[in-house]
């Protein structure tokens, strides 16, 4: 092929301009509404330290595929058709991987592992391929490729473990490849990447981000409504019904009322555009989506069972472990952004983690409503917060 037609696998740069999300990408994400919701009822099937290790260890892979997808196409251009293919392809095995979820440490653990593996390799060495015409970013994704090989290596060898050799080769897998962009990607050949420097679209990514977690937030809306609808539709389970339904809506608030539109505008007009992605989108993003994931199952724990018994301790862990994880995320977020944590999360947080001490004193649902209650005066903070700034600029 000619070099004109590698540089049609590229996104066109216009200065001034975002790139638009494309619709491909946006379908590639419905694998992912799937993967979600396989890891929140995983969880829920297995509410125990060892369950709860392995949902975050799923978590973290399902986070991880969909987040370098996400970089790949902040460069590949998703309207070519050879990049559209590829994202179908990646689908494909998206949904091995998601329907292998629930069985991953046990009878489905290689073809977890195998559709993973060959996600993560596989669009590596495609985008190797597709950037001949850009051979800095190339460089950076053979370093990239390199990493995901050896992490590859112990995804494959642990699927052919038992249920707990296979959880410590897994975790050493997520290692490689969790602290490999802290290391820049440094290969003995090629050496480091210059990750501040990466010519990144930051409003792409920073929209990327936000629509997942819309999905995220999607599956605690499906879990409120499927749970509710096999109800007996008394005044409790209403209530629980419309607790668990605001405090979607407060988690949403906290993140889109201040934190997506400013972190947006932050990222597309600053020259560290890669470094700030690397932090905010590659890792405290993980925080944000693991707290709306356990959420989901705290919601679905009190709709099943409200009330007429004390929370016990795996309830109270997930009812306040949820929104704990979630604001420390969006607190960990504007603190990224601005140099400076949140004086509203930064109190609530203290106040959920006084809930959770006292958690076991409470029926499920009065626990449920104090936590949403706290979600809703930070939504309304941030809000006033917002409000104040606007003011005085």
């Amino acid at each position: 092929m000619t070099s004109h037609t590698h540089h049609d696998f590229l996104r066109r740069r216009v200065p001034g301009e975002q790139a638009r999300v494309e619709f491909s990408e946006l379908f590639f994400d419905l694998v992912f509404v799937f993967a979600v919701t396989q890891v929140s009822h995983t969880l829920l099937g297995h509410l125990s330290l060892e369950g709860a290790v392995q949902a975050l260890m799923l978590l973290l892979a399902m986070w991880w595929v969909w987040n370098y997808t996400a970089w790949a196409t902040n460069w590949l251009d998703p309207s070519n058709v050879v990049i559209r293919l590829m994202l179908f392809v990646l689908m494909l095995a998206g949904l091995i991987f998601s329907i292998s979820i629930p069985e991953a440490f046990g009878e489905r653990g290689l073809a977890f592992a195998g559709a993973y593996v060959f996600m993560q390799v596989g669009r590596c060495l495609f985008t190797v391929w597709a950037m001949k015409s850009d051979p800095e970013n190339r460089r950076n994704f053979i370093r990239i490729t390199s990493w995901q090989v050896l992490g590859g290596i112990f995804w494959i060898a642990g699927a052919f473990l038992e249920t707990e050799p296979r959880m410590l080769v897994w975790a050493i897998a997520l290692l490689i490849e969790y602290v490999s962009p802290k290391l820049s990607f440094w290969t003995p050949w090629l050496g480091a990447s210059r990750i501040a420097s990466l010519t990144l679209e930051g409003g792409h990514m920073a929209e990327r981000a936000g629509l997942f977690i819309i999905i995220a937030l999607g599956e605690s809306i499906l879990v409120t409504g499927a749970t509710f609808s096999e109800s007996d539709f008394s005044g409790v389970s209403i209530a629980a019904f419309l607790i668990a339904f605001v405090g979607s809506v407060a988690m949403w608030w906290i993140y889109f009322n201040s934190n997506s539109e400013r972190a947006h505008e932050q990222i597309a007009a600053s020259p560290k555009a890669g470094l700030i992605a690397n932090v905010v989108y590659t890792y405290i993003h993980t925080l944000i989506v693991a707290g709306i994931i356990v959420s989901a199952v705290g919601d679905e724990l009190v709709l099943a069972h409200p009330a007429g018994h004390h929370a016990e301790l795996p309830t109270v862990l997930v009812i306040v472990g949820g929104p704990a994880l979630y604001l420390l995320g969006t607190a960990l977020f504007r603190g990224f952004m601005r140099s400076t944590l949140p004086l509203g999360q930064t109190v609530a947080l203290v106040a959920l983690v006084l809930l959770g001490l006292a958690g076991g004193q409470f029926e499920p649902l009065v626990l449920a409503g104090l936590v949403t209650l706290l979600l809703v005066a930070i939504a309304a903070w941030d809000g006033f917060d917002r409000k104040k700034a606007a003011m005085e600029a």
